[in-house]
């Protein structure tokens, strides 16, 4: 596999294989203006959600950090932060954080500027700006500054069995390159402690006894990929991941620091919430395992699914890219190389994508 990829380069050294500007709402009453700001635009994404209100302790703490990591993803050319003006997450804090990250940013609130039209307008004149600044030269990226995450979103038979192994050969792959790989299932973690502590490198022990200790009597968000999860032996249900150790252990919402193999985020494994999770982390390119064939994208990186599911390939045939029953390594890796460098996925082709975060706590 050649081994540089044609992307940008981001002022902090990270490489990104496409070039947005993210309209971020800081709250939930902000998304539909950011949505119809970024509908205006090309090369702008919003990234809709219901949170930042009336949200408490760490739930607050974890969407706002949460917006900051997608905001930093080396994907992000640039951020509009679009506010209300009274919300629990505010624009001004998620802009400010962002701006001491390096990040080119913008923010705008409806109270302020004193109409949801208006904000409209201001809005899509600073994308505009942040466009016009942007360096929209590709440039050769090495691909040691890639960044791919892993979902499986069930583990059904054929995941585990026709899809997984694949896709972990592929990540064994990778890793071997030097690129940087993020993961998501805290539930294979919470289900399967003494295992996950073996195959976790000692300098992130402590990390995987904290997430343990999060989620301690606490039912699974995924219900059914923690009941299969209790049910599997963990190399197994953890296949995707590859072979190597867990290098890194991270909080959700933040980004990964370990230079190369495999970090777990903790995030359930729901497709939007874990993919959200894993670009915060800093993934610019996401593999998702589903037998279920979900079709959906996300705004900021390009997914390239997976399944093992003969059924769900036959019926889903244009919404999987890689069909696990058929295709090789080879295939998976030249589908990374072709996406790496701009094509499209199928996802992004029917201009399906989701975007959530995890919750922690109620709201009041």
């Amino acid at each position: 596999m050649k081994k540089s990829l044609q992307g940008y380069e981001r002022s902090n050294g990270e490489g990104g294989i496409r070039n947005h500007v993210l309209v971020v709402p800081s709250v939930i009453c902000s998304h539909h203006v950011a949505d119809r700001i970024a509908a205006r635009l090309p090369y702008a994404r919003a990234t809709p959600h219901d949170h930042g209100c009336a949200q408490l302790g760490a739930d607050n703490e974890q969407t706002s950090r949460t917006l900051v990591g997608i905001g930093t993803n080396p994907n992000v050319a640039g951020v509009v932060v679009v506010g209300l003006g009274c919300e629990e997450v505010q624009s001004t804090e998620v802009a400010a954080s962002l701006s001491e990250r390096g990040v080119p940013v913008r923010e705008i609130s409806i109270q302020d500027i004193g109409s949801t039209e208006a904000c409209v307008e201001q809005g899509v004149e600073r994308v505009r700006e942040l466009w016009a600044q942007a360096d929209s030269r590709e440039k050769s990226v090495p691909l040691r500054k890639l960044t791919v995450g892993v979902i499986a979103s069930d583990l059904r038979e054929s995941t585990c069995e026709v899809a997984a192994p694949l896709v972990g050969d592929v990540i064994d792959e990778l890793a071997e390159m030097g690129i940087r790989i993020v993961a998501a299932g805290n539930e294979r973690l919470v289900v399967h402690p003494a295992a996950a502590l073996e195959r976790t490198a000692p300098d992130a022990h402590s990390d995987l006894e904290a997430l343990l200790s999060r989620h301690r009597d606490k039912p699974p968000r995924a219900t059914h990929v923690g009941m299969r999860a209790a049910a599997g032996d963990f190399d197994e249900i953890t296949r995707e991941w590859g072979s190597g150790d867990i290098n890194e252990v991270l909080e959700y919402g933040f980004a990964a620091s370990h230079d190369s193999g495999v970090g777990i985020v903790d995030s359930p494994s729901r497709f939007e919430e874990a993919a959200t999770g894993l670009v915060a982390a800093g993934a610019n390119l996401l593999i998702h395992l589903t037998a279920d064939g979900i079709p959906a994208g996300h705004p900021i990186a390009p997914v390239i699914k997976v399944s093992g599911e003969h059924s769900t390939v036959t019926a889903l045939a244009e919404d999987i890219d890689i069909d696990a029953t058929a295709d090789t390594k080879n295939d998976l890796l030249t589908r990374i190389r072709t996406v790496g460098n701009g094509g499209s996925c199928a996802a992004d082709k029917h201009g399906l994508t989701e975007f959530a975060i995890t919750r922690v706590g109620p709201s009041m």
